[in-house]
């Protein structure tokens, strides 16, 4: 993050301190003569392994917002399918969330629906050294993959409600 003396930063993109008035350009903060760049954060969420919590990611991806922009926006987006987005070539997808992975400084997934997209993205994360949190609910006769769960380099949380993925979200980002 890009903050120069004189300004301090508590988590909000509009919420740096300092007497100036504050203009934000999308993921730029312009501040004077001062510019900041917000924190890139990239959701991952099941598309091809199934899409029964697109409604859920949405509003995760809303809430990650008062953190930064979200790269990948997409994946709470209702009119994508289970097939994934077909107007696009699989190579194309691969290259270009690769490239979202690495350029964020952080990686909220929620992994509560297998996905074997979203563990490769959780592993590129992990060998970047990117902050990973995986977000997962509890649900009869499921458990979480022991490659997430296991893992050291990533924050498991479990959560019941969004309340609750919301708190998590909160003391991740502090």
């Amino acid at each position: 993050m890009g903050v120069n003396p004189g300004f301090s930063w508590n988590g909000s993109k509009e919420k740096y301190i300092k007497t100036k008035k504050l203009i934000l350009f999308g993921d730029v903060v312009s501040c004077g003569h001062f510019l900041f760049t917000s924190m890139k954060i990239y959701f991952a969420g099941s598309i091809r392994g199934g899409r029964a919590d697109v409604d859920l990611y949405l509003q995760i991806i809303d809430c990650l917002k008062q953190y930064g922009v979200v790269l990948s926006e997409h994946v709470g987006d209702k009119n994508i399918k289970l097939l994934g987005e077909g107007n696009l070539k699989d190579e194309y997808i691969r290259n270009r969330d690769l490239k979202w992975v690495l350029e964020s400084e952080a990686m909220v997934a929620e992994v509560s629906t297998p996905s074997l997209g979203v563990g490769y993205e959780i592993r590129v994360a992990i060998e970047n050294r990117k902050r990973v949190l995986c977000l997962y609910r509890p649900q009869d006769g499921k458990r979480l993959s022991a490659m997430i769960a296991g893992s050291p380099d990533v924050t498991n949380a479990e959560y019941r409600t969004l309340g609750d993925a919301k708190q998590i979200i909160d003391d991740f980002f502090k």
